[in-house]
């Protein structure tokens, strides 16, 4: 009887010696991954002093044995402004840690960011990586590196934007129906990449000349600066076709919408109007405002009312102003240069349009488009295409402007007292800069009458003060000698 409680105690001991190890056995390659409670970890919070502001994510261990973790680390290194605090320890590397069976590891996250420095970008990132025997998993990691006014993702019923730090939108956001975003002047609105602004109401931009509103993306280094496709929501569909939305997109219904002295610049397009809208005013009254670098067009107008004035439309991957599908449109003292450099271009400046195909059958509707005292230039041998169909009227003028055609290309009466094919001499391309100089034909070839419309130009200088005035949106004025 002893000899059997003997054997059965050896027996029980060998078990729990056996289980024990089965306990303490440690491995590099799981057989079950990893899991993260997020894969992504976003500090957004706006930060208003300079600190430090924590986050904390958790990795669990879902195997029967520990896992070993070959090393935690930053993928930033020692310039990452994130840092990490494991097993109580600060760091931005961690070798061999150990994570026992069904247990988790807590992992805080620090980022340390003045956002009084205005030459940190506007978004910082990076990622916790993950080394198991080679294999790699992360934790992508965002912050915001300014003080601004955050809208993720969203729609916005009737606000007022004032100038008082800037506004960044992460995610595209959405100016509701019947609700009215109103801009005051000098503000900034930086967009992260794949976002836009869309109006279903009404937008309102009070921008001067002193301080204009700006629209640009949320990269702020020097070589940014003029670099287009930054920003700009699109969607792409099953066969792999990509259909991108303007910066400002002003969706069907949205009515009364008024831009004046403002900077849109390096989206994927500028402006999309989509809408007759139900107002006796423009669907969008453009003044004042420079339009540039972007990958397809400036201004993309479809079957709409615009009024513009006093504006730049300059370098587009493709037209530099599309007035599509019919509309009615009026173009005073514009500047519509295309001197695109960043990619290839075959489409002109400048696309007149009333119809449009589907399933094999031709829409075309009304078109009246009156251009006064412009330039319409660039750098193909022909910028102004002309292309309509179907029974609708189609009709437009140029009066008094400096035009890159072939004038036997388009019908002689829609020409008055015009000029083609004549450099305008602009101050400096590569610059940016469309200001003509002294010699240029553009020079008081304007009609006096529509410049009496818009007596101040872009730069706010008058058009009535010499022999007359010119054609574009800057009047040429006499250098002062230093």
């Amino acid at each position: 009887m002893k000899v059997r409680v003997f054997e059965l105690f050896v027996i029980a001991t060998f078990a729990l010696l056996i289980f024990s190890c089965n306990e303490k056995e440690i491995v590099t390659n799981p057989p079950s991954a990893l899991e993260f409670t997020t894969d992504t970890l976003t500090f957004d919070t706006v930060f208003t002093t300079l600190g430090t502001t924590t986050k904390i994510f958790k990795v669990k261990n879902p195997n029967a044995q520990t896992v070993q973790v070959s090393e935690i680390f930053l993928a930033g290194g020692q310039s990452s402004p994130f840092r990490l605090n494991i097993n109580g320890t600060q760091t931005k590397s961690v070798a061999d840690v150990q994570i026992s069976a069904g247990d988790s590891l807590f992992i805080f996250v620090e980022a340390t960011i003045d956002p009084t420095n205005q030459n940190n970008p506007m978004i910082f990132k990076d990622s916790v990586v993950f080394n198991l025997n080679g294999t790699a998993r992360d934790v992508k990691l965002i912050a915001f590196g300014q003080d601004f006014h955050l809208l993720d993702g969203e729609v916005i019923e009737t606000q007022h934007w004032t100038n008082d730090k800037p506004y960044l939108i992460y995610n595209s956001v959405l100016v509701d129906s019947l609700h009215t975003l109103t801009i005051d002047a000098g503000c900034r609105i930086h967009f992260h990449k794949e976002s836009s602004l869309f109006i279903k109401g009404t937008l309102i931009v009070n921008g001067s000349f002193d301080a204009p509103v700006n629209f640009l993306g949320d990269r702020l280094e020097k070589e940014y600066e003029n670099l287009p496709d930054q920003w700009g929501a699109f969607t792409v569909f099953d066969d792999g076709s990509v259909y991108s939305y303007g910066g400002l997109h002003f969706l069907v219904g949205s009515t009364d919408n008024t831009i004046d002295y403002a900077v849109i610049k390096n989206a994927k397009k500028g402006i999309q109007v989509d809408s007759l809208g139900t107002s006796a005013n423009p669907v969008l009254t453009l003044k004042n405002t420079r339009i540039e670098n972007m990958t397809l067009n400036c201004l993309d107008a479809r079957t709409t009312t615009i009024k513009a004035s006093n504006c730049v439309f300059a370098n587009s991957g493709s037209y530099s102003v599309a007035l599509r599908f019919g509309g009615d449109y009026e173009f005073y003292h514009c500047t519509v240069a295309n001197y695109y450099s960043t990619g290839t271009r075959k489409e002109p400046a400048l696309i007149l349009n009333n119809f449009y195909t589907f399933d094999k059958k031709i829409y075309s509707f009304d078109f009246n488009a009156e251009f006064g005292n412009c330039i319409i230039y660039g750098n193909n041998s022909d910028e102004i295409l002309s292309n309509f169909s179907g029974e609708s009227d189609f009709a437009y003028q140029f009066t008094n402007c400096l035009l890159k055609t072939n004038p036997n290309s388009l019908p002689t009466e829609v020409f008055v007292r015009s000029v083609f094919n004549k450099e305008p001499n602009f101050t400096n391309i590569s610059e940016y800069k469309y200001e003509i100089d002294s010699l240029s034909p553009a020079r008081n070839m304007g009609d006096p009458e529509i410049a009496s419309l818009f007596p101040l130009d872009l730069n706010n200088n008058s058009r009535l003060e010499d022999e007359g005035p010119d054609a574009g949106a800057q009047e040429w004025v006499p250098q002062e000698e230093e």
